[in-house]
């Protein structure tokens, strides 16, 4: 067989287009999968041959591909899920083997018209949500090993995410001291959750507590205090992204339908982490802190956004006393009673009550907690929603969703601002047919009127900007885009 030792390079359209457009494109996700034979070594050298067992035996995400190996009417019994398939593109051969060969993708990256990307490695996104500690902790540090090696000759251009596990506070701040200091890579991952069994079920059996769990969001009724950790990334100048899953959850889980649990289960998890982050008072204590939510789009960010504001408009710890219990006029309401009540109330007026109806009895008037549910976020106006929420959560968002456009529509977001959408492609799953693609499926949305030319540069390029270098200045000094990079630093003013 005769291999050619140079592949022809193409010109695409999304590199005709990136030429005109004349700024930095980043594309904030895209996958790439082990070769599985070097990363054993790597995981040997962790953990030992104990461990590489171990991982063969129990490998990580197999849990939601239990249906595979099920009859329907075993899935129906068990009520496992639909899991994913087919998820690699497979028919195009250089697709398939470009999402494993760094110097194959670092080469297709500008046929894609893209300078500079983020990488998600497909066990990086798998590991953190390993049950056994041991297994977790090697196999979070074998990936970033691995993948620190095998891109560090093509960081102009790339790169590699490290992963990091966060069932507790330490062994996150451990890794990614680890991560950071000795390995040096500069962008990270980390679950937006962690499922731990219900307390009140620890004793059932196994397949009890499997179905009997709670979700960990880190910031909000958590089972430890993550501040260390938030701490820990601004002290070491990396911003936490996440791309996490929610298939399995409630409303996710037909036993037949793949298509039925992955629409907007990107967008679930990441929601469920966003408002922890905010109402747990992340973004208020952390001020100089931001995060990322891969693969779910931004409709979702533009939405809760509004629907914050919405509710401390309705339910802020004034407003919340024109339903106190304790207000109900009760003479006035007899009265109203009196005058508009049909037959079925006449002379039953002593079982009026207090007009709340069934549950009323259990509206005490006495506190039923903190009324200010804001309190931790920091919120006195409106405006503060803004601060915390807008400045903070950034949204990726692929490269054909047109649903960006409700990120980018001032008129309805409130204050008339932009929800902080950037590109994160997913290219290297099946969703991204053609790698090569990306920024002209994205300058179509300039073309049918649903971005502007300066919507769409915040979109490829200002939000990513904005996000890599709020605490790491230099987080793409010595890459393509280091001339770019700085001229958007020299334009705020850092």
């Amino acid at each position: 067989m005769t291999i050619a030792l140079e592949r022809p390079k193409k010109k695409t359209r999304s590199a005709e287009i990136r030429e005109k457009l004349g700024y930095a494109v980043i594309d904030t996700d895209v996958h790439t999968q082990e070769f599985e034979p070097a990363f054993l070594d790597y995981l040997e050298q962790v953990g030992g041959s104990k461990i590489v067992d171990l991982f063969r035996e129990h490998l990580p995400g197999t849990g939601l591909f239990r249906g595979h190996q099920q009859t329907l009417e075993e899935r129906r019994t068990h009520r496992t899920i639909r899991a994913p398939f087919w998820g690699r593109p497979t028919k195009d051969t250089l697709s398939l083997a470009t999402v494993s060969l760094p110097k194959l993708l670092h080469e297709r990256l500008q046929e894609a018209g893209t300078d500079f990307a983020v990488l998600y490695p497909n066990l990086a996104t798998l590991a953190p949500q390993i049950k056994n500690e041991e297994m977790r902790r090697a196999v979070c540090r074998a990936a970033n090993l691995y993948h620190a090696d095998i891109f560090r000759a093509y960081g102009d251009r790339l790169a590699p995410v490290a992963t990091i596990p966060l069932h507790t506070p330490e062994e996150g701040i451990e890794e990614l001291e680890y991560a950071v200091k000795e390995l040096g890579l500069k962008a990270l991952q980390i679950p937006a959750y962690v499922t731990r069994v219900i307390p009140a079920f620890e004793n059932y059996p196994d397949e009890v507590k499997r179905e009997a769990t709670w979700i960990d969001t880190f910031a909000l009724d958590s089972a430890y205090d993550y501040d260390p950790f938030w701490a820990k990334c601004v002290e070491l100048k990396v911003v936490p992204t996440t791309h996490a899953v929610s298939m399995g959850w409630t409303q996710r889980r037909s036993i037949s339908n793949y298509q039925y649990n992955h629409i907007g289960h990107f967008a679930s998890a990441a929601a469920a982490f966003c408002k922890a982050l905010f109402f747990g008072g992340v973004t208020h204590r952390f001020p100089t802190l931001k995060f990322a939510f891969l693969e779910g789009g931004s409709d979702w960010g533009a939405s809760l956004y509004a629907d914050i504001i919405w509710h401390w408009e309705t339910r802020n710890p004034d407003i919340l006393q024109n339903n106190h219990p304790g207000n109900v006029n009760r003479e006035e309401l007899r009265e109203l009673f009196a005058r508009y009540a049909g037959p079925e109330v006449k002379d039953r007026f002593e079982q009026l009550g207090s007009g709340l109806g069934f549950h009323g009895k259990y509206f005490a008037p006495e506190d039923p907690g903190d009324l200010n549910e804001f309190a931790a976020a920091g919120i006195t106006k409106a405006e503060d929603v803004r601060d915390r929420f807008l400045n903070h959560f950034y949204f990726g968002t692929e490269s054909d969703d047109t649903r960006v456009a409700y990120a980018f529509y001032q008129k309805a977001n409130p204050f008339g601002d932009r929800v902080k959408a950037f590109l994160g492609s997913d290219s290297g799953h099946w969703d991204v047919p053609d790698i090569t693609a990306v920024v002209s499926n994205a300058y179509s949305m300039v073309e049918n009127g649903i971005l502007s030319e300066e919507d769409l540069r915040y979109f490829l390029s200002i939000h990513p900007l904005e996000l890599y270098t709020s605490l790491n200045r230099d987080f793409f000094k010595g890459t393509a885009i280091e001339t770019e990079a700085e001229e958007y630093l020299a334009s705020v003013g850092r």
